[in-house]
């Protein structure tokens, strides 16, 4: 493998910490859906890695796994890949989420290392916190798509002025609008997840975003 998602013209570089991140971001979001579809009285789909952007807080849960996945795949990609807004805002939010996790559930993240398709031995600590931060931190991109929700709270004039003033590039922020009507997963997830999930939890991942969209109840 070799890093082949570019960021602001930095490379995503392919460290066991990526990994960390974008495994314990998946994990988490899917173990939150497993429990919604368990329990009826749990019906609030404004949960998943993604709510760390506040523009993307309402894309759905599963829809946000499929997203992870497609950036994950250009992340491992033997192909070059320049990022997309949505790319940036799932870096940054896989980053947040898992350190967050590091920091308050160290037991939850050790957990979601077992049994991945590679071995890594971390402590779960502020150190490492501090790393996963460290890996979108490190990236010169402009964050655009946190900026993305404040414009949209403003009158339109108002708007356009902090635009022109921030260089904001409307037309690039597109992507971000068009994820929020997405309700349905490609087809070819599981071939996404490669070097991030074992097959036996891609399967039941790709089972669990079935059952998410159809509605249908696990047995509790």
């Amino acid at each position: 493998m070799s890093d082949m998602i570019t960021i602001a013209n930095d490379k995503l570089p392919q460290t066991f910490l990526s990994y960390i991140a974008f495994r314990v971001a998946l994990l988490d979001t899917m173990e939150r859906i497993s429990w919604t579809l368990q329990f009826e009285s749990l019906d609030d789909d404004r949960f998943g890695y993604l709510t760390e952007v506040p523009f993307l807080r309402s894309v759905p849960p599963h829809v946000q796994l499929d997203l992870l996945v497609n950036t994950w795949a250009k992340h491992i990609s033997p192909e070059n890949h320049e990022a997309d807004l949505v790319d940036e805002a799932i870096v940054y939010a896989v980053c947040e989420s898992s350190a967050r996790i590091a920091e308050e559930e160290s037991p939850m993240l050790q957990r979601f290392l077992k049994k991945g398709p590679l071995a890594v031995d971390v402590v779960a600590d502020h150190q490492l916190a501090s790393e996963l931060r460290g890996l979108h931190l490190k990236l010169s991109n402009e964050g655009d798509f946190l900026l993305i929700g404040q414009f949209s709270d403003l009158p339109p004039e108002e708007s356009d002025r902090l635009k022109n003033k921030f260089e904001f590039n409307s037309e690039r922020a597109e992507v971000m609008f068009d994820v929020l009507g997405r309700w349905h997963v490609a087809s070819d997830y599981s071939g996404r997840t490669e070097y991030l999930l074992s097959e036996e939890e891609a399967k039941r991942s790709y089972e669990l975003i079935q059952q998410k969209i159809t509605g249908k109840k696990l047995s509790s």
